[in-house]
């Protein structure tokens, strides 16, 4: 059997029993393979052999898949044209081949990629699904903006722009839409102490500011309680405040003070403190507030415990402070407290008044030492840049608009001018258009007493 094995020619083209797919021989390689009787060559031959027949019978299987198909295409071919099923498949066709439905687009035309839906469809509401993990079981899921609570070291430097700010501008309902837009949270009462903090080492205008910012905020942004635990705090402050403002305490105690008159601080703070106060800095600011208030008891507010700010200040009080400065400055000779006291006035745009009062006190003073303490003066103020070029040249022109009546109470009044302004220009403090723009009295010559008092022309 082995010897007729090994010589047998394999033929892809023998017929096989599908019912017996093995004949004799393989069932006798079999029973060789399973008793381990095959050798190597046996056993490779054996493996092409059923791979041979296994393409055979997948040949076989198409052949006649073939054939029924082109049975079914002849009976339909035979059939109705204007049925459904009797139609030939016509490539690329979307309607439907299963003869069902008249043709029509699939969903009414509200299907297909990037459409939502048909025209004017409206869809209802749908319920929460219990097995998202999204699911709220309390209700609607609510979604808001959460602002972080700010700390001791961002509170700082978040609100010490917006007052310094708020110096600038004065509005306090601007202040009030930043705070609304932060968290302060029990950090709150420490604007109301960083502001007043800040309004100490200003101006009295600052200061003012900060009384109408502290009374707007009450009722609205802070309570009575907030405004109480931030005086507090400054109070215990207060010596190491006093290390960069001396005058601290008086000023605190105005502060607490107009708060009180501005219902911005309860009218029990001050009794709270009686015989409990360690701090001598603290007591004179709690004393000074006391005296204020009992000397402004009638009154409804302390409005002016800071004085009228600035633009605010009538203009004969201004006029009034510049020729107060001017003549303590004609006693004195000191340029540097001059200097001071004009910009505590707070009015830049009103100091051609200045240059206005000093030329005019120039034409009235008699010697020639009030000259030249006047030119000095208005010679530093012109290199520091307290007084501009227009504020100059409006101050000068105002008193040559004047001149002529100046010249009935003073008669050499047109002298006096001309020689001022030639050392002001000296001096660089006028231009030389301005110099020579100064008026200067013209001479009448009679012919004699007897022409009748006819002038010479």
């Amino acid at each position: 059997m082995t010897l007729l094995k090994a010589n047998r020619v394999l033929s892809f083209d023998d017929d096989v029993d599908m019912d017996h797919p093995y004949g004799d021989e393989d069932e006798a390689a079999l029973e060789a393979e399973v008793n381990g009787n095959w050798t190597p060559q046996e056993k490779a031959l054996h493996e092409a052999r059923l791979k041979a027949k296994a393409k055979r019978r997948v040949r076989k299987s198409s052949s006649r898949s073939e054939s029924l198909s082109e049975s079914l295409s002849g009976e339909l071919a035979d059939g109705d044209s204007h049925s459904p099923k009797g139609k030939v498949p016509v490539p690329n066709d979307r309607k439907s081949r299963t003869g069902k439905g008249r043709g029509l687009p699939k969903k009414g035309g509200a299907g297909g990629k990037g459409v939502w839906g048909a025209a004017g469809m409206v869809y209802e509401v749908e319920e929460p699904d219990v097995k998202d993990p999204n699911y709220d079981e309390i209700g609607d899921t609510v979604y808001a903006t959460v602002v972080p609570e700010l700390d001791e070291r961002e509170l700082e430097k978040t609100v010490n722009p917006i007052v310094q700010e708020y110096f600038e501008h004065g509005d306090t309902k601007e202040v009030q839409m930043l705070l609304r837009e932060l968290n302060l949270g029990h950090h709150k009462y420490e604007f109301s102490s960083l502001a007043v903090s800040l309004s100490l080492e200003g101006k009295a205008s600052h200061r003012e500011l900060t009384s109408r910012l502290l009374r707007d905020l009450v009722g609205k942004e802070l309570s009575e309680s907030d405004m109480a635990r931030a005086f507090d705090k400054i109070l215990k402050e207060l010596p190491d405040l006093m290390l960069d403002t001396p005058e601290a305490p008086q000023m605190l105690g105005q502060f607490i003070a107009r708060a009180i008159a501005d219902h911005a601080l309860p009218l029990a703070f001050l009794d709270r403190y009686k015989g409990k106060v360690d701090c001598d800095h603290a007591r004179a600011a709690l004393d000074r507030a006391a005296v204020l208030l009992s000397m402004k008891r009638e009154m409804v507010r302390l409005d002016n415990v800071w004085g009228v700010g600035g633009g605010l200040r009538p203009v004969k009080h201004l006029v009034k402070e510049m020729n107060l400065l001017l003549k303590e400055y004609l006693v004195s000779g000191e340029v540097k407290e001059a200097e001071r006291c004009l910009r505590d006035l707070e009015v830049p745009h009103f100091h051609h008044e200045l240059v206005y009062e000093a030329v005019v006190m120039v034409l009235e003073s008699k010697g020639d030492t009030a000259v030249k303490m006047m030119c000095k003066l208005l010679q530093a103020f012109w290199k520091i840049g307290l007084i501009t070029v227009d504020q100059m040249n409006r101050g000068f022109q105002r008193v040559y608009d004047e001149l002529p009546e100046i010249n009935l109470d003073v008669p050499h009044a047109h002298s006096i001018m001309e020689s001022f302004t030639d050392l002001c220009y000296q001096e660089s403090v006028i231009t030389k258009q301005l110099r020579d723009s100064c008026p200067s009295r013209g001479r009448k010559r009679f012919v004699s007493e007897g022409d009748g008092g006819l002038i010479k022309n």
